[in-house]
């Protein structure tokens, strides 16, 4: 392999461990590894310094480590980075008991 090809390398799974740390500093332990998302915003982007391409390319990777069905986007210099798994069922109700309750404290609902 040329040392061109070596550095590029390097760079890459530098930038996808960059990646996954964000990516596992964002999921809950509760929801056991499902549900889990990132978005970056543009200054994120930027800070990771490559394209937002590279980036995507990184979060599939990441996604694949994690055994994820990974879902990526760009819109408007932002990338989204989603698990689209369909979550256990105790998962998925500890989800939906949780967005209730963020969405009856935002309304200020005490039920």
């Amino acid at each position: 392999m040329p040392p061109r090809d070596e550095l590029a390398q390097r760079r890459y799974d530098k930038l996808v461990d960059r990646v996954e740390a964000l990516v596992r500093a964002s999921l809950k332990p509760e929801y056991q590894g499902y549900g889990g998302q990132l978005v970056l915003n543009a200054e994120s982007v930027e800070e990771l310094g490559c394209s937002p391409d590279e980036i995507r390319r990184a979060a599939r990777a990441v996604g694949r480590r994690l055994g994820w069905k990974t879902v990526t986007r760009e819109i408007d210099g932002r990338i989204f980075v989603l698990d689209d798994r369909e979550p256990p069922q105790a998962v998925r109700d500890l989800m939906a008991q949780r967005a209730t309750d963020a969405l009856d404290a935002f309304l200020g609902r005490d039920d």
